[in-house]
């Protein structure tokens, strides 16, 4: 019988793992003796964090990094032939989304092997639940470009979109270290009534998600830790009449 691939979640802040994982996915983790890992340390890790009862040392982690090889994809999941299940995880969140790990599924999916996923956080999903945007109606565009004119024009872009487009809460990441100029340039690039979504540290200590206009964040003017962060924008709906 053949095995079965799980997507498996890792926390995405320092707090105990337990804070935000169920007991299934860290059972789940404790019992596979194979793991596919954006990073093989990150995921030694969380191993040991969770208790793995055997010793990290033996057990399998192949590191198949942010952009896994297609031309490996196959012989990483030879074990699932041979009855053994694999734990794909990634370094924070869930696999597959906005993570390594999509490649591996698409792989085992054509090889007609079982993928399962697991809960566990995902950052942007849970920023969306607290922001008070639209949930019904949203798109995650990933990271952003960093040099001008391309990200300037990228912000104004989207903000257009959720404002006279497709009415799309706009959802994005960056790197921690970048936090306060993406707030600059969305505080300069979009229109004074678009609401502007701040999540940081989601599930951590320090969590702190807030939802303020354009004109309420430049009163503001707050200055942001270097924090895993969570960035969305949504503009001023512009509602049309209907004739009857």
């Amino acid at each position: 019988m053949a095995g079965c691939l799980f997507m498996l979640p890792v926390p995405i802040s320092d707090s105990p793992a337990k804070e935000s994982l169920p007991a299934l996915t860290i059972e789940t983790a404790k019992r596979l003796d194979y793991f596919l890992a954006e990073n093989a340390k990150s995921a030694r890790a969380f191993l040991k964090k969770i208790g793995h009862p055997k010793p990290i040392a033996e057990l399998s982690i192949v590191e198949i990094g942010h952009r896994p090889d297609p031309a490996q994809v196959k012989s990483w999941l030879a074990p699932l032939a041979a009855g053994h299940d694999i734990g794909i995880v990634s370094e924070a969140g869930c696999p597959g989304i906005a993570d390594p790990g999509a490649q591996v599924a698409q792989k085992a999916q054509e090889m007609n092997y079982q993928v399962r996923p697991l809960v566990g956080p995902c950052s942007m999903i849970l920023a969306l639940m607290a922001s008070g945007m639209d949930g019904q109606n949203f798109r995650f565009c990933g990271y952003l470009p960093i040099k001008e004119p391309e990200r300037s024009k990228t912000i104004k872009d989207l903000d257009k979109r959720s404002t006279f487009g497709s009415g799309e809460t706009q959802i994005f990441i960056e790197t921690p270290y970048r936090n306060n100029q993406m707030l600059k340039d969305l505080l300069a690039s979009c229109s004074p009534q678009t609401r502007v979504l701040i999540g940081m540290d989601i599930t951590g200590p320090e969590e702190f998600i807030k939802t303020k206009t354009v004109e309420q964040w430049k009163k503001e003017n707050p200055e942001l830790p270097k924090l895993p962060s969570i960035f969305g924008i949504l503009g001023p709906q512009k509602r049309t009449g209907r004739s009857r």
